[in-house]
């Protein structure tokens, strides 16, 4: 498999290695996923087996590279714009969830219990530059 395909991208969730495989397909190059199914199965598997993981063939693959690189890696407003953090203007801002509040600790508790995904966690987006966090 190592001399036909090459890697393009490994993620953490199947979802977001559908939307770049979804991006890659309709630029007309042809996408192979690998532990798709086992990540969907059980997400926390997703370190163990190092993620979902996209694979192209290896003619296609630096022009799979330009286009992923043209998807933004941070969070858009509503208007498409990225997002600015308060504290020092920097255009490098990331979603994160957090398990913080006695809500959220009481549903990720009952969530493992039933070996279910948390269905409810704070969402907060947080500067990759200074590490501010902000709602």
């Amino acid at each position: 498999m190592e001399d036909i395909f090459k890697l393009i991208g490994s993620y953490q969730y199947s979802s977001e290695a559908i939307i770049f495989k979804g991006k890659l397909e309709s630029e007309g190059i042809e996408v192979f996923m690998r532990d798709n199914f086992t990540v969907e199965a059980n997400p926390l598997y997703s370190n163990a087996v190092g993620g979902v993981k996209l694979f192209v063939y290896q003619k296609d693959y630096h022009k799979a590279k330009e286009i992923i690189s043209q998807v933004s890696k941070y969070s858009l407003d509503e208007n498409d714009k990225l997002l600015k953090c308060p504290k020092c203007n920097a255009e490098e801002i990331n979603v994160v969830t957090s398990v913080n509040d006695f809500k959220s600790l009481v549903f990720f508790v009952f969530s493992l219990l039933l070996s279910i995904f948390p269905f409810y966690v704070n969402r907060k987006y947080k500067c990759r530059k200074c590490k501010f966090e902000f709602n």
